[in-house]
């Protein structure tokens, strides 16, 4: 249950993006968390007193990629969406994007709620954090499932595939580290970039209308969320280092779940983890592609409760 002292000191309606519309979500409430010093945007609902589920979404999306997940899980639990930091309505500060040190903000922001454990559910780049957040934090988690993520240093090839039929699926990795030329080619040009990735990357080229095109390009395009969205990639090394180091010293023993899609970007989440994790299982979601959440929400939302009542 939430702690009316902890939360009077660290949460508030204080929206740090303030050209970026928000939406709402019936049954959900925005709240803005200090998190050690960066201010996160939440989305909450649900049971206050059910388990906590906390959500983190991918490049180039925002918390928003789950509104058709949160209402199917709020029933049982109590549901936490965050943005990351330099994502959706969270600052964007000029500061290291190594998974590592997002990882210490956002479970610093779980802890702001007055959530003292809980399953984390992370897709894309937001697994790429909860898997770090996982090696530190790992005692006040009950499991993580990870959605079709090249997790750097885990899951991640280290090389990028010249073959057409698989580059079109990281050909970005190498070119979001490439120093300021993305920043000019991409600088008002946001929405036919994001475009791009939502569109290729679903198996359905309709699964977003013009309207999710519209304000996840907007999230990109405001108040540095370029930079900070492309600071993830080049701080991508450095997230692959830290999860080396930490994994010399241990294993993660928490429950995992590798969501995986028919036509995602990694074909066996929980195999791709296992030689890390000493309790892996996989799903793989018919008839999706990377965007799972948005593709078979339903889907989703059933493999992260049944994840739970099975670990509970």
């Amino acid at each position: 249950m939430t702690d009316p002292a902890t939360s009077a000191w660290h949460v508030s309606k204080s929206n740090p993006v303030r050209d970026l519309p928000l939406h709402d979500l019936a049954g959900f409430t925005h709240r803005w968390v200090d998190a050690d010093g960066v201010r996160l945007h939440a989305v909450e609902g649900g049971r206050p007193t059910g388990l906590a589920v906390v959500l983190l979404a991918g490049f180039p999306q925002t918390w928003w990629a789950w509104r058709r997940v949160m209402p199917s899980l709020a029933d049982r639990f109590r549901v936490v969406a965050i943005d990351l930091p330099g994502q959706g309505h969270s600052e964007r500060p000029e500061r290291s994007y190594d998974t590592h040190t997002v990882a210490a903000h956002v479970h610093a922001a779980v802890k702001a709620l007055g959530v003292p454990t809980y399953w984390l559910v992370a897709h894309d780049i937001g697994a790429w954090v909860a898997f770090s957040l996982a090696l530190k934090f790992e005692s006040q988690l009950r499991g993580v499932a990870l959605l079709d993520a090249g997790i750097p240093g885990i899951t991640l090839p280290d090389a990028i595939p010249t073959d057409p039929d698989r580059a079109w699926k990281t050909w970005h990795f190498a070119f979001h580290l490439v120093p300021d030329l993305p920043e000019t080619l991409l600088a008002g040009r946001e929405r036919d970039y994001v475009g791009w990735f939502l569109k290729t990357k679903a198996l359905s080229p309709n699964t977003f209308d013009d309207a999710e095109l519209d304000h996840y390009a907007a999230a990109v395009a405001v108040d540095g969320g370029l930079r900070a969205s492309l600071a993830y990639y080049r701080d991508a090394a450095e997230s692959a280092r830290k999860n080396h180091e930490a994994l010399k010293r241990q294993h993660l023993t928490v429950p995992i779940l590798g969501i995986s899609s028919s036509h995602g970007s990694i074909p066996d989440m929980a195999a791709s983890i296992s030689p890390w994790a000493d309790d892996a299982t996989g799903v793989v979601v018919p008839d999706a592609g990377h965007f799972i959440p948005d593709e078979q929400p339903e889907a989703v939302a059933a493999a992260i409760a049944d994840f739970i009542v099975d670990g509970d």
